[in-house]
């Protein structure tokens, strides 16, 4: 649900981000409905899906040591901190043995995690997420907490609504890993440098445009046209 202006974070308390707000708050009809799809679409999901995710979880643990899931920390709505659900694609404690986001030739990629995310299939688990509210199916992918200190004013917007599992964003950057190569191959500047200073901005435009054309309609769309990348 959107709280009261007055009930917002005070680092959210931005005049960029009250353009934002002034949208939102005139779909709170919509915003109840997107909640309540969200519970009702993941556990009928979670259902269906559960034999899958009991064999790719077996085969994961086949393939490297390790978890099965992987419980990162990361940022939601209204910028509260909760632990994303994921199939482990990398090496244990991989986020100590290098940056936060990864490329296209990241040796910490098990051979399992590299075909779960060819698939997004790593995605799955994060139906949890949707069931608990700490996600929905569609909005800004979640970042962690070092990212989410860059935050421009403007882009504190995106953290009005619940952290999402797909979005426009997530499909025009569906191959983020071979940007990052690309732009590493230009600069002498750090993975994590990159992502914050080329991708992020980027990737922000689609995520402020979502507020504005919010609708369920526009949800469905997003949900249907990413499953339509990942078959393609």
């Amino acid at each position: 649900m959107l709280k009261s202006w007055d009930a917002l974070p005070q680092k959210m308390k931005q005049e960029e981000v009250k353009k934002y707000y002034r949208y939102l708050s005139k779909k709170r009809g919509a915003l109840v409905a997107k909640r309540f799809l969200d519970v009702v679409l993941s556990f009928i999901l979670t259902v269906l899906l559960l034999p899958v995710m009991l064999i790719l979880a077996v085969c994961i643990k086949l393939d490297s040591k390790g978890p099965v899931f992987y419980r990162q920390e990361r940022v939601t709505q209204y910028g509260k901190k909760y632990r994303i659900f994921k199939f482990r694609t990398m090496v244990a404690d991989a986020d100590k043995k290098g940056p936060l986001v990864t490329t296209g030739q990241d040796s910490r990629i098990t051979r399992m995690g590299n075909k779960l995310r060819k698939c997004r299939l790593d995605e799955l688990p994060q139906l949890f997420n949707v069931l608990t509210g700490d996600m929905s199916f569609v909005g800004t992918r979640p970042e962690v907490q070092k990212y989410v200190d860059s935050y421009s004013p403007e882009m504190m917007a995106t953290l009005l609504l619940p952290a999402g599992i797909t979005s426009r964003t997530s499909i025009a950057y569906k191959d983020e890993d071979e940007i990052l190569d690309k732009y590493s191959q230009t600069t002498d500047k750090s993975t994590d440098e990159i992502y914050v200073e080329y991708v992020l901005p980027e990737k922000m435009k689609y995520n402020l445009q979502y507020l504005i054309e919010f609708s369920i309609w526009g949800d469905f769309k997003v949900m249907i046209d990413t499953a339509l990348a990942v078959l393609r």
